[in-house]
């Protein structure tokens, strides 16, 4: 097992859960990076007291190193300051938790410094594909999932004895809060409404991802660069109790599930301790007092970015990031009050549709690819 790690995004959701489990295991905490969440930022240097923390906002930055002069922790800002964090020279395990494309260039920096990657920026593989899997195959360092249904795929394929025998993923959705309801009764959702999931805490952008099934469009992409599976082979079911994280089916038609509470410290840990298992932080799971799962077909049509996600992966080169891209502005201006909830499917279905499909060759290329995508959003509104 590791013994250092740095976290990017320590304030957020999953890493503030990642230091639950740092408590667990007793782990030192190399670097800690927040976008400007700088009151909790503090409290975690005094705690871990890593040799560097790093705020993404320049202003918040500046304030935030005088409130900690009395520490020996170095302070850093913006890109450089995530990619120094992504590149400590003491941590063996970089676990990236940053929200959207920010998360690209310190994750390819991580496995050009040779650091395993525990991951929970999904952006980072949606938008950037090839050039993030080729970084990792070229350092040879591993990639380690740590959403709950990659995870859940990671583990349930551990032994089987060659890749060809891999017939479908099967990734579960909670559905999120509006599961059910038709296109004419989503008209008028508010963004308090869509904050509301039945199952999960999750961070604002993320939980609203949920709620328009993007997030599950998101998982679809990455799972398939994850494990190397195209679109036609890769299945989505909505599954309300989150109980079942996701499944694997083998050319035998044999199928194999991983269940849990769904509780993010399972999936982190994990990753974490890959390839051995620890006592965790999470109660057990009592099937019996759950009592059954269900299981349904998800609504492509009501939920259409989940629909945009498939046909840009099916497109391939930089539609995933013009996707990902639109869905990011999309998400922000329904948070913000400026566009309608269903606004941000039909967004993200317009920008893969109209914008001219080429081929990344570097992160410039998926960067510009991005900026397009948020250009079309911003015209439109």
């Amino acid at each position: 097992m590791i013994q250092a790690l740095s976290i990017l995004g320590s304030t957020g959701s999953i890493g503030t859960q990642t230091l639950d489990v740092v408590d667990k295991l007793g782990l030192t905490v190399c670097a800690l990076t927040a976008h400007s969440n700088i009151s909790l930022l503090e409290e975690q240097v005094r705690r871990y007291k890593p040799s560097l923390a790093v705020v993404y906002d320049e202003a918040k930055a500046k304030e935030f190193a005088r409130n900690i002069a009395d520490t020996d922790t170095r302070v850093m800002t913006g890109m450089e300051g995530l990619i120094a964090a992504a590149q400590h020279p003491d941590a063996e395990l970089v676990l990236n938790s940053v929200v959207g494309m920010v998360g690209l260039r310190p994750t390819i920096a991580a496995a050009e410094a040779k650091k395993d990657i525990a991951l929970a920026n999904k952006e980072t593989l949606v938008a950037g594909g090839n050039l993030v899997t080729d970084a990792v195959k070229k350092n040879g360092v591993k990639l380690l999932p740590v959403d709950s249904e990659h995870s859940a795929i990671f583990q349930c394929i551990q032994g089987m004895p060659e890749h060809k025998a891999l017939k479908k993923l099967i990734l579960t959705a909670s559905g999120g809060p509006f599961f059910g309801r038709t296109t004419e009764e989503l008209r008028d959702i508010t963004v308090e409404q869509a904050l509301k999931h039945p199952n999960w805490s999750m961070g604002a952008k993320i939980t609203i991802d949920s709620a328009s099934m993007m997030n599950k469009g998101l998982e679809i992409i990455e799972a398939g660069r994850l494990f190397e599976m195209d679109c036609e082979h890769i299945d989505v079911v909505v599954h309300r109790e989150s109980i079942i994280h996701s499944l694997v089916e083998f050319t035998d038609n044999s199928v194999l599930a991983q269940l849990g509470l769904p509780d993010m410290r399972i999936p982190i840990q994990y990753a974490i301790t890959y390839p051995q298992r620890y006592e965790s932080p999470v109660g057990e799971l009592d099937l019996a007092k759950i009592g059954s799962l269900s299981f349904y077909e998800p609504d492509e049509k009501t939920f259409r970015c989940l629909a945009a996600c498939k046909k840009a992966f099916a497109m391939g080169g930089a539609a995933t990031a013009i996707a990902n891209g639109a869905n990011e502005e999309a998400n922000a201006l329904f948070r913000q009050g400026k566009i309608k909830f269903l606004e941000i499917g039909e967004l993200v279905m317009g920008a893969v549709d109209s914008i001219t499909n080429f081929t990344p060759e570097s992160v410039d290329d998926v960067l510009k690819a991005d900026a397009l995508a948020r250009k079309y959003v911003t015209d439109r509104v």
